[in-house]
């Protein structure tokens, strides 16, 4: 309905001038206000369409200027000259504008094409897990953010990764790139958590100029059929959400707040593994703060811990999709972040009663 009435602003301005000069009567000289048209068409309309108003434009100022007796004489000559003077600048800028929005729509294009194949499709099962992930970007200029997840299946278990790198565009797709590759690799071939950690340390402190760095937290969850906990290493990352069987909900906070990827080869300590229950229906849900952050009207944060009764879906992707629509509802639109999030269950999994948190 918006897109409708911009297309037709620029008829409405000319008729409504046409109007008002008609019902003033001869003399009231309005015809140099038809300017208005082209002008409004050049702002949102095509070529063929701007030149059309224009010569509409054209069309009506020659009617005016011999109703006002005005054609022929210095005034009438003097608005005709304006009107067209408009057009062909509007025209112009018509031009120039659709130009620049076919190059946009091209680097948009090339650089969101990267992010797909950067953030490829996670496994929907990897061991006995099932996994199910949403990714929302932000509807800033610049739609590619940094969010980052990925899921590897290794000799040692299955080991996750989310994070969030500081700053957005290609940039931090760049970044998001060296730490996605560095942890595929290292995934597999570390024998724990802390040297995966330590592989993406250097990885970055390679890559990474300046104050740059990634928040993440890595997890992994043994193979073996007696598992009742999952390891975490937490750079900094906003805690995951633990939802037990029984209903209960928490953040698995680390032991202690460490620095973000990038930051910790500078003399601070590194981050120690914590160990967290996750037995079959448990959940297990990472985000990046893109989600916590995300806020209403009223400049409230979005409860995550008291929206954990919506991941009640067997389906673990529609479980998602019910907490991402109940976000959009909390902000009243589209979010002005990225927001990721990573859901891990086991195969087995059933619904849970009701989490505590909700009323």
């Amino acid at each position: 309905m918006r897109t409708g009435l911009l297309s037709a602003f620029p008829f409405l301005a000319m008729a409504a001038v046409g109007a008002a000069d008609m019902m003033g009567g001869p003399g009231i000289g309005l015809q140099p206000m038809m300017a208005l048209g082209p002008a409004f068409a050049g702002l949102t309309g095509g070529k063929r369409r701007t030149a059309l108003v224009g010569a509409l434009a054209m069309a009506l100022s020659i009617a005016l200027s011999l109703y006002n007796d005005q054609f022929g004489e210095r005034r009438g000559n003097a608005t005709l000259i304006s009107v067209a003077g408009v057009s062909v600048a509007a025209l112009v800028a018509t031009a120039m504008r659709q130009r620049r929005e076919a190059e946009l729509a091209n680097v948009r294009s090339i650089a969101e094409a990267a992010q797909r194949v950067l953030l490829r499709p996670v496994p929907r099962g990897a061991g006995r897990l099932r996994v199910a992930v949403s990714y929302t970007s932000a509807v800033a200029d610049a739609r590619i953010g940094g969010d980052l997840y990925e899921v590897v299946t290794s000799p040692h278990g299955v080991r996750v990764i989310i994070g969030d790198v500081q700053g957005k565009g290609l940039e931090a797709v760049e970044t998001a790139a060296v730490v996605l590759g560095a942890f595929r690799e290292a995934a597999y071939d570390e024998p724990d958590l802390p040297a995966v950690g330590e592989r993406l340390e250097r990885a970055l402190d390679r890559h990474l100029l300046g104050e740059k760095f990634v928040t993440a937290v890595l997890v992994e969850v043994p193979h073996g059929q007696g598992t009742r906990s999952a390891t975490l290493l937490n750079f900094g990352h906003p805690a995951p959400l633990a939802i037990r069987h029984d209903g209960s909900v928490h953040f698995a906070e680390p032991p202690r707040r460490c620095l973000p990827l990038g930051l910790g080869l500078h003399g601070s300590d590194p981050p120690s593994p914590h160990e967290v229950p996750f037995a079959p229906g448990d959940q297990l849900l990472l985000y990046t703060d893109g989600v916590t952050e995300a806020r209403d009207g009223d400049n409230h944060f979005y409860p995550l811990d008291q929206r954990a009764h919506l991941l009640k879906d067997p389906d673990p992707e529609g479980a998602l999709e019910a907490v991402h629509q109940d976000i959009q509802e909390h902000v009243g639109g589209t979010l002005n972040d990225d927001a990721a999030m990573l859901l891990l269950r086991y195969r087995d999994y059933s619904v849970p009663r009701r989490p505590a948190t909700e009323e």
